[in-house]
């Protein structure tokens, strides 16, 4: 009986440091050129006056998940929609970092705050941090890679602010309380959420309604994907460099509040046309950074 538990125990921790170790060979699974379909459903509302929203389903959308950073303990995957008339629209961004002490916990109102956590709260743990259009911080979580009944599964829950898909279109709730799921599969990935629309006042949650989704990301051809790319090199020194500008923004700061728009423009407007101009040559590497350091600062406090 001795060798036996002695066996099974082994036989635990074998499995164990398996799954750490594959963490980031999954992560380069997330990364390529993909078909993806979007899913969303409200299952369930406390208030039986609730209206249910439409089901929303889009399919055949082409996404480029390039990989910007790829170590062995941080990889940075920028997102770029691939449309069917050629045009290339630059999409929302992850960074994955191992053993990651620092995120920015959502609290609302679209102010953040950073938080550090201990070493043993993020041993052998993978921060997924999602970042939008504007490269400004939506959500952070932190969770192991594991393997959970025969499927290889990330998973965590965060605060977030509403999706565009719901801003655009509703302001009946302020918190997006979002359980990610990432589970791989042989033709790519699933992303499954289990949401809860939340509305959040004077220190206090209710819930309003409940919400399933699935995004189905499937492998493609890469050369499906090419134009994509070739946006990239084009494109790549001024997103590269608001990267660098939030980077400096968040390190010197423990609470943000974002303002999307001052005046009549919006920030995701203002940068996107500062884009064109880096494409046009318009702008160049020398004045990039003070520029768009100019631009956050008037939407940042």
């Amino acid at each position: 009986m001795k060798k036996k538990i002695v066996f099974m125990f082994s036989a635990i921790i074998t499995t164990t440091v398996l799954v750490a170790q594959t963490g980031k060979e999954n992560i380069d699974r997330l990364c390529g050129c993909f078909e993806v379909s979007f899913k969303y459903a409200e299952t369930f509302a406390p208030e039986k006056e609730y209206k249910f929203h439409e089901r929303e389903q889009i399919m055949g959308v082409t996404e480029l998940a390039l990989p910007l950073v790829n170590t062995d303990k941080k990889v940075v995957i920028q997102h770029l929609l691939v449309m069917g008339s050629g045009t290339i629209v630059k999409h929302w961004r992850e960074d994955w970092t191992y053993e990651n002490p620092v995120q920015w916990v959502y609290k609302g109102d679209k102010v953040w705050e950073k938080v550090t956590l201990p070493a043993a709260g993020v041993k052998g743990k993978w921060s997924q941090s999602v970042w939008e259009v504007t490269d400004a911080p939506r959500y952070q979580g932190s969770a192991p890679w594991q393997v959970v009944n025969g499927h290889t599964i990330w998973e965590s829950t965060a605060d977030a602010p509403l999706p565009r898909r719901e801003y655009t279109q509703r302001s009946d709730y302020n918190i997006l309380n979002r359980t990610n799921r990432l589970v791989i599969t042989d033709k790519g990935y699933d992303h499954i959420q289990e949401n809860k629309k939340i509305i959040r006042s004077n220190g206090s949650d209710q819930l309003l309604v409940e919400e399933r989704g699935l995004n189905g990301y499937e492998q493609l051809d890469k050369g499906d994907c090419a134009a994509g790319e070739k946006y990239w090199e084009v494109h790549k020194g001024f997103w590269l460099a608001l990267e660098q500008e939030w980077e400096k923004l968040l390190e010197a700061k423990n609470r943000i509040t974002l303002t999307e728009k001052v005046g009549d423009q919006e920030l995701m407007t203002k940068l996107f046309a500062m884009a064109d101009e880096w494409k046009a040559q318009k702008l160049t590497a020398a004045d990039v950074n003070s520029k768009i350091k100019a631009v956050l600062e008037k939407h940042i406090q």
